[in-house]
């Protein structure tokens, strides 16, 4: 075989072994694409989640559950079904989300179960618009957020089941005995923690260096000359503040910020075991 013929060979064979090569990568570049794309927004979703703990959990709970008349949960079949039905919105869901967490809220959608505190009800978070966050970040938050589509529960149905007859208002009335572990859940469940534990929003729970736990102050504040409530024992006093929470506002807080239906939410025994987790943080 003369040089030119090897040349010529080799020629032949290098092209057919790049052709080959070429193949084999477009017949995977598919599947390396889907890996890529899979590892691209599990990494979105980690960043998203550790925005999310950052900035929303304090309004939209910790694990999206919102809170009763004040906050929509977002870890909602609701809002993953009827969301974008009941506010008109044409586009993806992704770009809702998007476009609500980039320039805010100014009066809520459903005034009837949100009304809101404040104005605007939700700011806005894009730098553009005066917030904190970069695009990219919010796109992570919507990526964590898109997360619980697949596994999220319907709220509404869970706030219309009740284990028995309202509470109601009446302070007077005899609760049972309760529970504080089971109450310590129910208060992560309803919402409550997220407002006197997680965020400062209501009067905080837990002891602090500078004051005593819940249990304690309720006890103060029946010696407190302004106390313009009815109460007469630490848990009566917070017996009153869950039902009816307008009667006596603690100082540094505004009235109407606590919603005021947990009468109609709680049962006596579900009441009665939130009190006395409360009574135990002295």
């Amino acid at each position: 075989m003369s040089r030119v013929q090897l040349e010529i060979s080799l020629g032949i064979l290098f092209v057919a072994l790049t052709s080959a090569l070429l193949i084999w990568y477009g017949l995977n570049e598919p599947k390396r694409m889907a890996e890529y794309e899979l590892h691209q927004r599990a990494k979105a979703i980690e960043v998203g989640a550790e925005l999310y703990d950052i900035n929303c959990k304090g309004c939209h709970g910790p694990q999206g559950e919102g809170v009763v008349g004040l906050w929509p949960p977002l870890n909602d079949r609701h809002f993953f079904t009827n969301r974008l039905t009941e506010v008109g919105w044409s586009g993806t869901l992704e770009d809702y989300i998007i476009s609500t967490v980039s320039s805010g809220r100014l009066v809520s959608t459903r005034p009837d179960l949100y009304p809101g505190q404040g104005r605007p009800v939700m700011p806005a978070w894009a730098e553009r618009y005066g917030g904190p966050l970069r695009d990219d970040q919010i796109r992570n938050l919507a990526a964590f957020i898109l997360n619980w589509k697949d596994t999220a529960p319907d709220r509404t149905a869970q706030m219309a089941e009740m284990a028995g007859p309202p509470t109601g208002t009446d302070i007077n009335k005899q609760l049972p005995e309760g529970d504080p572990v089971r109450g310590q859940g129910l208060a992560a469940a309803k919402g409550c923690a997220v407002c006197h534990i997680s965020a400062p929003t209501g009067p905080a729970w837990l002891a602090t260096p500078d004051q005593p736990g819940i249990a304690t102050r309720a006890e103060e504040i029946l010696t407190d000359p302004n106390y313009t409530g009815n109460a007469k024992t630490a848990a009566q006093y917070l017996h009153e503040s869950i039902v009816l929470p307008n009667v006596y506002i603690v100082p540094g807080f505004q009235a109407g910020v606590m919603p005021a239906n947990y009468g109609d939410t709680l049962t006596d025994q579900e009441l009665a075991d939130i009190i006395a987790y409360l009574l135990t943080l002295k």
